[in-house]
């Protein structure tokens, strides 16, 4: 028994390795269609590369967060099987370029992402808009609270942190939907930073202090919430989310993921329970990770690959050689 836990425990960290190699491939991939004005050009790359690369794990994996609906998309699309279906079941959810505008644009913080939780313990999210709030690890439970206002969240998080409310920065989505956030951040005195895309990125700087984010707050994909709550799974913090629909055919899209409750405030144990592994690789120069460089001879990743069983982060250079 206890040499069988031991292997166990060893396909484990082989594991939290290679999904690292994954994410890498991506973006990799992707990095070869930098500021070239095609984000689906990008996104097709990567796509193709983090397919082959989970196809070589030695798991029975389940895509519960991916491209789309299978008449929606080719590959990684929701209920695909990949792996070799010789290991452990997990569901993986994904994102193979974050930021495929920034990546067309060459602007910075596009990733690659990839989690992985034990098989029937991610939210199997539609593809619909949630409405999310995040705060890094180090806080009392329930120290922010989606449902309060955008003043309450801050005078709370400003005490929780003995600091004043002129303290705080928040990360918001730059869009119209989000302009009473940024009034009430700004009656407050809190900075604000704006992002054009990426919310994965947003709710993840919040667990970083390097990058001064303290809350993360606003109205993105559904899909890249369950992602963002596996980093945070790993990293510690809070999050929760309401998912929001906006016609008939997404509350339909809910209905055949099988969610009935559809005003449930959900916490970041119902987003992504289990046992998570969680992996990001830079593809353009971003707040937490390089992207990725060229060299003559070489090609160098930046990637963080993280574990929510024993918190262990790790940041990894990678540099291989070109073959191409």
């Amino acid at each position: 028994m206890g040499a069988l836990m031991a292997d166990a425990e060893f396909l484990d960290r082989v594991l939290t390795m290679e999904i690292g190699r994954c994410t890498e491939a991506a973006a990799v991939s992707a990095s070869k269609m930098i500021g070239r004005g095609d984000k689906n050009g990008a996104d097709q790359a990567a796509v193709a590369a983090l397919r082959d690369a989970l196809n070589r794990l030695e798991i029975d994996g389940t895509v519960v967060i991916g491209e789309g609906e299978r008449d929606e998309a080719p590959m990684l699309y929701i209920g695909e099987k990949v792996g070799t279906k010789k290991g452990p079941k997990v569901d993986i959810a994904l994102d193979p370029l974050e930021g495929t505008d920034l990546t067309a644009k060459g602007m910075g913080n596009a990733l690659a992402v990839v989690a992985m939780a034990t098989a029937g313990t991610m939210l199997h999210a539609p593809d619909t808009y949630m409405d999310k709030i995040a705060v890094g690890p180090g806080y009392p439970d329930g120290v922010v609270d989606l449902d309060a206002s955008v003043e309450e969240n801050i005078r709370e998080l400003a005490k929780a942190k003995r600091v004043k409310p002129d303290d705080i920065t928040l990360c918001v989505l730059d869009r119209d939907r989000h302009k009473h956030i940024i009034e009430g951040a700004r009656r407050m005195g809190s900075r604000i930073i704006l992002i054009p895309d990426g919310d994965v990125a947003g709710v993840f700087h919040t667990t970083d202090p390097a990058t001064g984010i303290d809350l993360y707050l606003g109205q993105g994909g559904a899909p890249e919430g369950v992602l963002a709550a596996a980093a945070l799974r790993c990293v510690g913090g809070q999050m929760q989310g309401r998912l929001v629909f906006r016609n008939d055919d997404e509350k339909a899209r809910a209905a055949r993921t099988g969610i009935t409750d559809l005003n449930r405030k959900y916490g970041l144990m119902d987003l992504c329970g289990g046992d998570v592994f969680f992996a990001a690789t830079g593809v353009t120069n971003g707040t937490m990770l390089d992207g990725v460089k060229w060299e003559p001879s070489h090609v160098t990743t930046h990637t963080v690959v993280m574990r929510s069983k024993t918190g262990t982060i790790r940041y990894i250079r990678a540099r291989t050689r070109r073959w191409i």
